[in-house]
């Protein structure tokens, strides 16, 4: 590729100094969060959303490079290659432009204008092309000469002439990027349904007649009616302005009417757009449409994935987490504040059995044996039922409170592997029951047990691209946890894998390591796992915390690389890393505007020095705690106690397009529509809510029948 450079600094906005010295970075195999953390004077501070952005386009870019290189080859040795199209193809700059510009090339199956060619037919069709003037009355006499067995008579030469025509103008670069653009401008998405027992829902009845300008269509709309489509109960077409298409395609070859030949290149344009190029167009702009609308339903995920991974942790608690269910009853599990399993049992409150004075019983010894101050309960089956016996259970006397906690991926995790390895002595429907107490205990640590897909806080997720669902998961899930830092000690292989440089294999070591000799006692020991070579100590090392270590260092976001010059940094200030003034001291350099005087003195870059400072005054900081703590309850509410006009407090459970849902204490989540987030126009749901945000509303209406709740948060 001419300039990949250049096209990048074009494309992204950025210097070109700075994007040579970042793709050299990508180059060396570092990783986006250490990148981002640890060499922000290379890429100008370059965050880790648009270091992610720059190596897709990178990607893009090279894939591109690729094609570009093996379609000029291609062509080549077909001996078709000219100076003038293999400029063409070079400077084209997307794969679309280069994939037409190839078209014409492009080995096919044997088409009918293939078969015509082979008969010997493509002179004929170049007389249609040039428009050839001549006498019509000799129109069957002039094909005379192209006359055979395969070609009996001269309608059948003219026939065959008009198909190779016809591939000759679908092939055009020129009519192709017309009709596409045409079509993109004035086209419309239709369905119409095709068979309503197959909805008996009626999932999908605002969709049995639609129809939306390809411009004007919103991601859901798209993937319903993908959807929709393939299970049978829509028909779903691409309708555009036909007439206008071909009629621009006549200006590229236009018809003379001195010409006889005139209505066979008029005829070979409608059949090339009919029967080529229209399908070919429909086809793209179906891929595109869920491609755009794929890549939006993956950024509602991540968006949602990343808040829920934030959710602060509550530490310090032993939790009695309850994993409800009817006809086999809740299971029940007491984990300390480490997470170790301390107590287990199964109660039965509700239907069939209805065992609730004993369950109550039960919870409570258990609740006072191991001083349990918080209940963490599942939002599966029977959850409303069950968050009432804890409501009750707290009414009579126990010092608690409650939660609901997600267990989207609980059932997954408990059969899992990782789950056998962890709890081996447990049943598998107990293991639910720890994993739903350990979430409240640290979201992030068990969350990251589960395929991120089974969490679902997303919509249409089984629908999107899987590759590019799991990619985007896997790297919101390795941004926050690297933001977040991990404790190498206590941290599970689930956990470990997603620190920058490590990975599955690695993780497993570094846990095996850990098991065979004991706790490590600093980072510097960490290099003893077998695998761990330099390369990867040095992506990983500033992420991984060592809370016990002798060294303070060694629990905080400092790379161990910059340890020199933090000695540099105390000396040069007069204090120790055990000075009780330490933090005032630092807060003292930042306000005096003399960071870039410290910074020549120590021999590091001003954006390092100030993470080295904000790293020193709060050493082994948890940014989760700078997020407000889940809502804790001690009461609950049925939905016949909700008037209009009541405000509340809850916690949102997932954001969509058009708003957010929201559990304020009762069996149904509400709606926040996006209409009633604010006193202004919202744009997106995502700028005024995340997934865990506690937020207040008050009820608008409520649905008993229908189970539906309609919230706001501007009233």
């Amino acid at each position: 590729m001419k300039d990949l450079i250049g096209r990048l600094t074009h494309q992204l906005g950025l210097h070109r100094a700075q994007v040579e010295r970042t793709v050299e970075l990508f180059d060396q195999d570092n990783t986006v969060p250490f990148i981002a953390r640890y060499r922000k004077e290379i890429t100008g501070g370059l965050d880790e959303i648009q270091l992610a952005d720059f190596r897709t386009t990178l990607n893009s870019l090279r894939k591109l490079d690729d094609r570009q290189q093996t379609i000029i080859k291609t062509i080549s040795e077909q001996g078709k290659l000219t100076e003038e199209l293999a400029e063409q193809i070079e400077e084209a700059e997307t794969l679309q432009e280069v994939e037409d510009l190839y078209l014409p090339y492009k080995p096919k199956r044997r088409t009918r204008a293939q078969v015509a060619r082979e008969r010997g037919l493509e002179p004929v069709a170049r007389w249609i092309l040039d428009q050839e003037v001549f006498d019509p009355a000799r129109r069957d006499e002039a094909v005379a000469d192209y006359l055979s067995d395969e070609v009996p008579a001269p309608d059948d030469a003219w026939q065959g002439a008009r198909d190779i025509m016809a591939e000759h103008i679908a092939d055009d670069i020129r009519t192709r990027e017309m009709a596409r653009r045409i079509a993109w401008r004035y086209g419309e998405l239709s369905s119409a349904v095709t068979d309503t027992s197959k909805d008996p829902r009626k999932t999908y009845e605002t969709y049995y007649e639609f129809a939306n300008g390809l411009r004007n269509l919103k991601p859901h709309q798209i993937l319903a009616l993908n959807r929709g489509e393939s299970d049978g109960v829509l028909r779903v077409s691409v309708g555009v302005y036909d007439e206008e298409i071909t009629a621009a395609i006549r200006e590229i070859y236009p018809p003379d009417r001195r010409s006889p030949l005139a209505d066979d290149l008029i005829r070979a344009v409608d059949d090339g757009y009919r029967r080529l190029i229209f399908p070919a167009i429909e086809r793209e702009i179906r891929r595109d449409l869920t491609e755009k609308a794929d890549a939006h339903a993956i950024n509602v995920f991540a968006t949602n994935l990343r808040n829920l991974l934030l959710v602060p942790p509550i530490k310090g608690e032993t939790v009695l987490g309850i994993d409800p269910g009817f006809r086999t009853g809740c299971k029940v599990a007491v984990v300390d504040p480490t997470g170790r399993v301390i107590d287990i049992g199964t109660i039965y409150p509700h239907p069939p059995q209805s065992r609730w004075q004993e369950a109550l019983n039960t919870l409570f010894n258990m609740a006072k044996r191991y001083s349990a101050t918080l209940i963490a309960v599942g939002n599966g089956t029977a959850s409303r039922e069950t968050e009432e016996l804890a409501a009750e259970l707290i009414a009579s006397g126990l010092d608690a409170k409650y939660l609901i906690v997600s267990e989207a991926g609980a059932s997954v995790y408990s059969a899992s592997p990782l789950a056998r390895a962890e709890l081996p002595d447990l049943d598998v429907s107990i293991r639910g029951a720890v994993s739903i107490a350990r979430r409240v205990q640290d979201p992030l640590a068990e969350l990251v047990k589960i395929d991120p897909k089974s969490i679902g806080v997303g919509m249409y997720q089984h629908d999107v691209n899987q590759t590019a669902l799991a990619e985007s998961l896997a790297a919101v899930t390795e941004s926050v946890v690297n933001n977040v830092g991990v404790d190498v000690n206590t941290a599970s292989p689930a956990l470990l894998q997603y620190v920058a440089g490590l990975g599955p294999k690695l993780a497993e070591r570094i846990v095996l390591h850990r098991d065979e000799n004991g706790a490590f006692a600093s980072r510097k020991a960490i290099q003893k796992v077998k695998g761990m070579g330099a390369k990867t100590f040095e992506q990983a090392a500033g992420f991984l915390r060592i809370a016990g270590s002798a060294n303070l260092l060694d629990n905080t976001g400092v790379h161990p690389e910059s340890y020199k010059a933090v000695q540099k940094l105390l000396s040069l200030i007069g204090v120790s890393l055990d000075d009780p003034d330490l933090g005032e001291r630092l807060s003292a350099v930042q306000g005096n505007g003399d960071l870039e005087r410290l910074a020549g003195e120590i021999g590091i870059g001003v954006p390092t020095l100030s993470d080295i400072i904000v790293e020193l005054q709060r050493p082994g900081r948890d940014p989760r705690e700078d997020v407000p703590p889940p809502l804790l309850r001690e009461d609950v509410l049925k939905m016949e106690d909700l008037q209009p006009g009541m405000r509340l407090n809850g916690t949102v459970r997932n954001v969509v397009d058009f708003g957010a849902f929201v559990d304020i204490g009762v069996k149904q989540d509400g709606l926040v529509h996006i209409s009633e987030m604010a006193d202004f126009r919202v744009e997106s749901p995502y700028e005024v809510v995340g997934v865990g945000d506690v937020v207040e509303v008050t009820v608008l209406n409520v649905d008993i029948d229908r189970g539906r709740i309609g919230l706001s948060m501007c009233r």
